[in-house]
């Protein structure tokens, strides 16, 4: 006899009745969960890694300085980074899968108005807008599919989730790359259509196939401290882009300034009785240590892919569709490898796994510094090569670490979970590109000297030919400057790995939920 499920494939019962699994989707309809987070995470990914190899198209095409180019990417990171932790506990109010579907909407409209920004101003407040619906939908995607499985399936579904993202964006960039290169610098608009059929896909699928998941208990939304948060990042964000084009002074007003508004923002949270993110969950020892390693890794990563591109193509002069090969590796490592490791992880624990990831990882972007900042100009032998590496490393860590994090709190925490952990993640991604551009304009600056004021900044191709001589300058330069931020992280990745160590619990799935079992008894 056939289930009212494959009876009526084409739409979603009026009832249904839950899974006697804990679970609220029907596994016959769990694929569809999958294929929908899949591509809203696909969403993400794709923009981030094709804006970046756009920005010097952008910047050429709009006339962007190097901070306003900084802030086409943070305003979009600034508004992700602080609303996420509303958008994960959205999900566990209003439910998951309705969520989801306006999360995605909101971000397909933000990136039409980013396709048709006629200036810097307008496409940072437009990335921003953009921003707002990721912030919704990043959560999301990944919190649908800890809902949706049971326990000891969950591993290895986030396993495939984060293989077939990569899959989805492997050839984002190179595709992006190959326009970029064939066409005139206003082309960088189209990189933005590409999120209407990917977004439209997922929420078909999501509306007419996925049966709605049971909101949460009624709680408020914590709008007060979403609003100091996007404040105290903004102002820290401001502060640290600045450093190295304005005063010191100035700089570190903005910088205290965004730590008196965090401090008033843990202090407001505390207070409220229903709070947007639940401080309470970082008494887990292993989903604090569990988070502090995800933000020394994805500073790190974040800082080398939005940096980067700007040396290959404005320093080394490689085009866009070589430079999009650098993101090529990583896709395809996390694609073929974040399945059997988070099937492993399930039997050996996440610790191992993350640690000896972030290592594999540091010891790429140490090479980095060291091909850089010995002058040598080798893409193909050198750079591919070494991101190669760099994606091994980041396949062992992605999958383990979503799921210790998720493993680390109780089912009904799982969306703020994600939230606070994606939050984190943005949050690295935003101060990397902000710090790391004053350690690469202040390197650049000390090597040129005085007369460095009428070459092009870093990461600025020149309107005009240089001589030699000076060309051969500013080139070192800018291969200096890009190998600090190549040294700052490969520390920090080796920071990354002592921390899961020391931290995140190191046995199997039972061994893990036992633990989590005995925390929340506790509490």
């Amino acid at each position: 006899m056939r289930s009212p499920c494959e009876a009526h494939e084409g739409a979603v019962p009026e009832t249904m009745a839950p899974p006697s699994d804990g679970t609220f989707c029907p596994k016959e309809r769990r694929r569809y969960v999958l294929v929908a987070a899949i591509l809203a995470s696909a969403l993400g990914f794709i923009d981030g890694s094709v804006v970046a190899i756009a920005i010097p198209a952008m910047r050429s095409n709009l006339g962007a300085s190097l901070v306003e180019a900084q802030w086409i990417s943070n305003a979009y990171a600034l508004t992700l980074s602080a609303l996420i932790l509303a958008g994960g506990a959205a999900g566990d109010k209003f439910g998951l899968r309705s969520t989801l579907i306006v999360g995605i909407a909101l971000f397909i409209g933000g990136s039409m108005i980013c396709a048709v920004a006629p200036d810097p101003l307008f496409l940072i407040f437009a990335r921003a807008a953009q921003g707002v619906g990721a912030a919704i939908m990043v959560p999301g995607s990944l919190a649908i599919i800890a809902k949706a499985y049971p326990k000891k399936e969950r591993g290895r579904a986030i396993g495939i989730w984060a293989a077939s993202s990569a899959l989805t964006t492997a050839l984002g960039p190179v595709i992006g790359g190959v326009l970029l290169s064939s066409f005139d610098d206003s082309v960088w608009r189209w990189i933005f259509a590409v999120n209407l059929p990917l977004g439209g896909l997922a929420i078909y699928f999501l509306a007419a196939k996925v049966p709605a998941d049971a909101p949460g208990a009624t709680r408020a939304l914590d709008l007060g401290g979403a609003a100091l948060a996007t404040a105290s990042l903004g102002a820290l964000a401001y502060g640290f882009t600045v450093f190295g084009t304005a005063s010191l002074l100035h700089s570190a007003a903005w910088v205290a300034a965004g730590l008196v508004v965090m401090a008033a923002f843990l202090v407001w949270e505390r207070r409220q009785r229903e709070p947007m993110v639940d401080l309470g969950l970082f008494a887990s020892r292993p989903f604090s240590g569990a988070n502090i390693s995800t933000f020394f890794l994805y500073f790190a990563l974040s800082a080398i892919l939005f940096y980067l591109p700007m040396l290959l193509i404005a320093g080394w002069g490689l085009s866009e569709a070589e430079s999009g090969f650098i993101f090529l590796p990583l896709s395809l490592a996390i694609a073929v490898l974040s399945g059997p490791v988070g099937k492993a992880s399930d039997s050996i624990g996440a610790r191992l796994p993350i640690a000896a990831g972030s290592l594999v990882v540091a010891t790429a972007f140490a090479g980095l510094a060291l091909l850089t900042g010995g002058g040598v100009h080798s893409f193909w032998l050198g750079i591919f090569p070494l991101m190669a590496l760099m994606g091994l490393g980041m396949a062992l860590v992605v999958s383990p670490l979503s799921t210790a994090i998720m493993t680390a709190v109780a089912d009904s925490d799982t969306g703020a979970a994600s939230g606070i952990n994606n939050a984190v993640a943005r949050m690295a991604g935003l101060f990397a590109v902000a710090v790391m551009g004053g350690v690469a304009a202040l390197r650049y600056a000390s090597l040129l000297g005085e007369g460095g004021g009428t070459l092009p900044g870093f990461g600025e191709q020149p309107a005009s030919a240089l001589p030699a001589e000076v060309e051969s300058i500013r080139l070192a330069a800018s291969d200096a400057a890009f190998a600090a931020i190549a040294w700052v992280t490969a520390a920090l990745c080796v920071l990354s790995a002592l921390t899961a160590w020391l931290t995140v619990p190191g046995g199997g799935r039972t061994e893990d939920a036992e633990r989590a079992g005995d925390t929340a008894s506790a509490e």
